[in-house]
């Protein structure tokens, strides 16, 4: 595991944080920060615009080699990039999903016409995408999904009928992955396929799902006969899992490290709070801000050994397993000690629409961390079941 950045990677490290001193600002000061978990749904034209400046300096698909537009920045460049985005208060990634899942996705199991279709798009910032994974009866379990998708041989259409739910920024998306079963007779894992669907058609509504916070950056998303075409299944029907399993490779690949420069913003700030109220002189609460620190240092050093593998399928090593289950515990810790903080006071509110503070929405979003993209007791299950070897849980 490499913990140390070479003096090249240093003066990278310098050139972004530069062009972002120059650039995250006029225009587009009024984002610094926004657009994070809890805030999706804030600034979407700008952010998207934001993506564009991006591309022209340079700044995105980094990780993507030079034959797909990027720079084929080194694991340890990916790293300070996210560090000092982060570190800058980068906005949220409009382009988040289509850069970091649907690209590296499309590079390792895409074939030559749709890399050439959707990942220039992706490069400019042009067009954005979300995921079509779980649906009502499946959430955690991935292979229960019903959706289904059926071959039109009049048209040479894929038909995709169905239901997804919690998709984030559907409403702001021009396309959406989706996992749908092609043979519907199979069950479990097995004839399901990878379908890459526009949104803008008759076929498709989203609806979104209005939180207690007002916010809505989920979606209910309804497919009824609506059409891809035939070029537009990443692999074979059948390799639906297989594709789906390495993209959740990627997701736990470098961007996390942006994500704990994010949850270290919020740490800073609870110990700022902490030292102006005074709670800090408190000795329980100084021993939880400690456990955070040291926590999250522990995320970031098992981060690196996940991404020193060699690997470039998505295919996850058994010490990414637990990255999920970490993460999620302990943000949702993070919020209840910025609820300690703050003190009793901060959970009255006087009525709707609620006004809520940086750290208070924090608290509340935090909540659903350890259920979505795999509850914490699906993903015990997973590491007991693949990471460690251990025995199946018996099913009925």
């Amino acid at each position: 595991m490499k913990l140390d950045f070479s003096s090249v990677d240093e003066l990278f490290r310098e050139e972004i944080a530069n062009w972002l001193a120059a650039n995250l600002c006029g225009e587009f000061e009024s984002i610094r920060g926004r657009g994070g978990p809890g805030d999706q749904h804030m600034f979407i034209d700008e952010r998207k615009a934001w993506e564009q400046k991006l591309y022209q300096g340079g700044w995105t698909c980094i990780g993507w080699t030079p034959e797909y537009g990027g720079r084929g920045a080194s694991i340890e460049q990916q790293v300070i990039f996210n560090e000092e985005y982060a570190r800058a208060q980068g906005p949220g990634r409009a382009g988040h999903i289509g850069e970091t899942l649907v690209g590296p996705t499309l590079i390792a199991f895409g074939n030559q016409e749709q890399k050439d279709r959707y990942l220039p798009e992706i490069l400019r910032g042009e067009a954005f995408w979300c995921q079509g994974y779980s649906e009502p009866g499946a959430g955690s379990d991935l292979g229960n999904v019903k959706t289904s998708a059926k071959f039109d041989d009049a048209t040479q259409q894929w038909q995709i009928s169905g239901q997804k739910v919690w998709t984030s920024l559907a409403r702001e998306s021009d396309h959406c992955f989706v996992i749908a079963r092609t043979d519907s007779k199979s069950v479990g894992h097995r004839g399901l396929g990878f379908f890459l669907v526009p949104i803008d058609q008759p076929g498709v509504t989203v609806r979104p799902i209005d939180q207690l916070t007002g916010t809505s950056e989920f979606n209910e998303v309804f497919f009824d006969n609506a059409r891809c075409s035939i070029d537009d299944i990443v692999g074979q029907p059948g390799d639906g899992w297989k594709v789906a399993m390495g993209l959740l490779g990627f997701e736990r690949g470098v961007s996390t490290l942006g994500q704990q420069m994010l949850f270290q913003n919020e740490l800073d700030e609870i110990i700022m709070l902490a030292k102006a109220n005074g709670s800090g002189q408190n000795p329980q609460i100084r021993q939880r801000i400690a456990e955070a620190h040291i926590g999250l240092r522990i995320m970031r050093f098992n981060s690196m050994r996940v991404l020193s593998s060699k690997e470039t399928d998505g295919s996850l090593q058994k010490e990414a397993m637990i990255y999920k289950l970490y993460w999620s515990s302990w943000h949702r810790n993070l919020g209840k000690l910025a609820m300690d903080v703050m003190g009793a006071e901060s959970e009255v509110l006087e009525g709707g629409p609620y006004q809520l503070n940086r750290l208070q929405s924090m608290y509340l979003f935090s909540r659903a961390d350890t259920i979505y993209g795999g509850t914490n007791q699906i993903q015990r299950n997973l590491i007991a079941e693949r990471a460690l070897g251990m025995p199946k849980e018996p099913r009925g």
